[in-house]
């Protein structure tokens, strides 16, 4: 394990992020957008993809993207969190990018790493990295099949599809049927995929690309969880500040005091759980055992911090216009996103072999 403070470079990633989404991510734009047939920002995205190269963060210079590690994309995902922004860096630019790493495909790993090209894998987001995953009939060449749960699906422009010959296929987006499905986070929509007929290229084997991909995915995820939490921790400080009753700050009745003050050791642990599991991914070292550790921790907070945000908020926590749902909403479905915190205390318990009686 190395240093998990946050690096000179690190804190300059965080800033420049920081400064984009602050001009072009606006809570009030988000719920706009939400309640949209596009839920997906894709100027923004082209924003960070392109103009920042954030979309190959992971992927190694020799094939066209930034050569950085598990840490800065951790940072980024952070920042995303904090703004809510409804883009598929997590989906592509993480989970297929790992996956297109595992199988060793450079030609579409380079199209990832451009931003131009979104990847999404047609695995439902409720999948756990070693969980068994649907997958697609293989027959005559072609693929057939239905799959549920596909985050980001609407915006991909390929798809890496798991099918029955154990096998990964890459099928472009305009060969399938993409159907929205009822999303709790309206940020991050979900759709079925369904494939009749539609034609793949192989890209390797499914099982070690869709497990690499998933565990990169969960070990990630804290550190979006860690933005959602650490943004509803510091609104509500904010707000109590500035909120009074009985012609005194709301935030210096003691009750609310003690609320806050266990909200802020609870987000600190998951800020030193979420850089380890990013470290973790950095270097190769005990990553199974920290990735899970971070996500049975992760999810418990951010939805307790947004929990708290949204009942110390009060009224106006309650109204559509206020930004909290959106937060509180992410961090419900992020709570159930690449396996649930039980589930990952039941890896974990099997790992370190400590299983219950």
């Amino acid at each position: 394990m190395t240093d998990l403070l946050y690096s000179e470079e690190e804190e300059a990633l965080r800033a420049a992020v920081r400064d984009l989404l602050t001009d072009h991510c606006a809570p009030a734009d988000v719920i706009t957008r939400a309640e949209s047939g596009a839920p997906h920002d894709l100027a923004l995205w082209k924003l960070l993809a392109e103009g920042m190269g954030l979309a190959g963060l992971l992927v190694p210079e020799e094939r066209g993207g930034q050569g950085a590690s598990a840490r800065e994309a951790a940072v980024v995902l952070e920042e995303l969190g904090r703004a809510v922004a409804p883009v598929p860096y997590l989906t592509s630019a993480v989970v297929a990018t790992e996956a297109l790493l595992a199988c060793g495909d450079g030609e579409l790993l380079g199209r990832l790493a451009s931003g131009r090209t979104i990847g999404a894998l047609a695995v439902g987001l409720h999948s756990a990295p070693d969980a068994a995953f649907a997958t697609v009939r293989v027959e005559n060449g072609s693929l057939h099949g239905e799959l549920t749960g596909i985050a980001d699906a609407a915006a991909a422009d390929v798809l890496l599809v798991p099918a029955d010959d154990g096998a990964l296929y890459a099928v472009t987006a305009d060969t399938v049927t993409v159907t929205p499905q009822p999303s709790l986070d309206l940020t991050r929509p979900l759709a079925t995929v369904t494939l009749a007929g539609a034609p793949g290229r192989r890209l390797g084997d499914a099982g070690p690309a869709v497990r690499r991909a998933l565990r990169a995915a969960a070990g990630l995820l804290a550190s979006e969880q860690l933005g959602v939490a650490d943004w509803a921790l510091t609104e509500t400080v904010r707000y109590l500040k500035e909120r009074k009753q009985f012609n005194r700050p709301v935030g210096g009745f003691q009750a609310l005091k003690h609320r806050l003050a266990q909200l802020w050791l609870e987000v600190v642990s998951l800020r030193a759980a979420a850089r380890a599991a990013a470290d973790a991914l950095a270097c190769g070292e005990d990553t199974d055992i920290t990735v899970a550790v971070a996500q049975a921790y992760a999810a418990p907070v951010a939805v307790h911090a947004t929990e708290e945000a949204l009942q110390l908020h009060g009224g106006i926590g309650m109204t559509w216009e206020h930004p909290v749902h959106l937060y509180l909403k992410r961090a419900k479905a992020d709570s159930i996103a690449y396996g649930t915190a039980g589930a990952h205390r039941s890896a974990l318990a099997g790992l370190v072999d400590l299983q219950a009686p």
